[in-house]
């Protein structure tokens, strides 16, 4: 197929808006933490835009999408970005966009993923064994789930639905912090039984914002057309977050007696990542249904923190973990079969092979992402200091990682 350029700057834009959501992260994260760490969730998302901008170019995208057919990994065919042109890129070529723009629009997924997981393990890992950590995950759990997903690899076979990354993004990260938080420990503030409070809600709803902003092209830009289908998966976002957002509002009211704004924003994100696996296959009143079940189930999911006790300190698995799980369950339920792909979900007539095979999907990822960032970061603890002593934590990441201060 030759290039669009309407399906093109589509996708241009698409990515500059998936971008975005890296630095947005920066600021919903760090308006969460204390401000003595504040500057090293920023500076971590740059060192991650780097980071994996390089591993993607080089070895990622041939690894994620090379050897399409090929069950658990691509092969090295465009390794370096060989034969990766301006041309579309062969199988992918029903795009209609350049195989280098189709390659680094997924690139910024891989980025945007990484960076979920800064926010599970703030203020407690030394920088360089954190990026250790984000550079060995990146390679050894994102770039397979990938490949399996995307890149026409075993879960693409089972005919598993996953439009814009509720597998591959979401629960790859948000299960992987919580192996990384069951590894690490908790923070010592909280062991000494104090609790950490937001230091600047107005960075949260900022980055939330931004998120938001970003998330129309994380999940319209997915089409990969500027198309019906991208204008369905742009509707169903809002809607979704939207909903998600109400929903976790009037949750917070009857829990706690009143609407928190953190709180409010952060159900907003619950519904974005569940929205994400379906945006392309459900129409607004699964989309509807989506934001209700993220509004009650990531609020219930950040409770599950307080009742077994772990530190996850933005609740990356409540949210993201919990999110992503329910929105790749509830494609099973409400795919249509007349968007983006033919498979029905069971509340569609579809019968139980879609709910099935998403289940597989969900349950296979889980196991994998958490095994193997458990043993990641366990090798990591015999073989040098993975941990900030309880001075530098109390001194704060700022200084102790960048000698800067976010306010004077």
């Amino acid at each position: 197929m030759a290039v669009d350029a309407g399906n093109t700057a589509w996708v241009l834009i698409s990515a500059a808006l998936v971008f975005i959501m890296t630095p947005a992260v920066g600021f919903f994260y760090g308006g969460m933490l204390g401000k003595k760490n504040v500057l090293s969730i920023l500076g971590q998302t740059i060192i991650i835009i780097g980071m994996v901008t390089l591993i993607w170019v080089t070895v990622g995208f041939t690894l994620a999408f090379g050897g399409n057919g090929q069950d658990l990994i691509g092969n090295f065919d465009w390794i370096m970005l060989d034969k990766v042109g301006i041309e579309p890129l062969a199988p992918y070529d029903f795009t209609s966009v350049p195989g280098i723009l189709f390659m680094m629009f997924q690139g910024m997924f891989a980025i945007i993923t990484v960076a979920l997981i800064i926010g599970g393990v703030a203020e407690r890992m030394k920088l360089k064994a954190l990026v250790i950590f984000l550079f060995v995950w990146t390679l050894a759990i994102y770039i397979p789930v990938a490949h399996w997903v995307w890149g026409g690899g075993w879960i693409a076979q089972l005919g598993a639905l996953d439009f814009a990354g509720g597998t591959v993004v979401h629960i790859t990260a948000g299960v992987s912090v919580l192996a990384a938080v069951l590894v690490l420990g908790k923070r010592s503030t909280l062991s000494n039984g104090g609790v950490e409070m937001a230091h600047n809600i107005p960075f949260v709803v900022l980055g939330g914002a931004l998120l938001w902003i970003g998330w129309f092209g994380f999940n319209g830009g997915s089409a990969l057309a500027a198309d019906g289908i991208a204008a369905n998966a742009f509707v169903v976002t809002m809607v979704a977050g939207a909903t998600a957002a109400v929903v976790w509002g009037i949750v917070s009211w009857l829990h706690l007696g009143r609407p928190g704004v953190l709180g409010m924003i952060s159900g907003a994100i619950a519904g974005l990542v569940a929205i994400t696996p379906a945006c392309g296959y459900v129409n607004v009143t699964g989309a509807i249904v989506i934001g209700l079940g993220a509004g009650v189930f990531c609020y219930a999911g950040i409770l599950l923190k307080k009742r077994f006790d772990y530190d996850d300190a933005l609740d990356v698995f409540g949210v993201h973990g919990v999110g992503g799980t329910w929105g790749a369950i509830a494609t099973g339920l409400l795919a249509t079969g007349t968007l983006a792909s033919s498979s029905q979900g069971l509340l569609y007539g579809g019968g139980f092979d879609l709910l099935v095979s998403q289940l597989i999907a969900v349950v296979v990822v889980y196991a994998f992402a958490f095994s193997v960032t458990f043993v990641i970061l366990k090798v990591m603890k015999m073989v040098m200091v993975v941990r900030v002593t309880k001075e530098e934590e109390r001194i704060g990441a700022d200084i102790i990682q960048h000698g800067e201060n976010a306010y004077s």
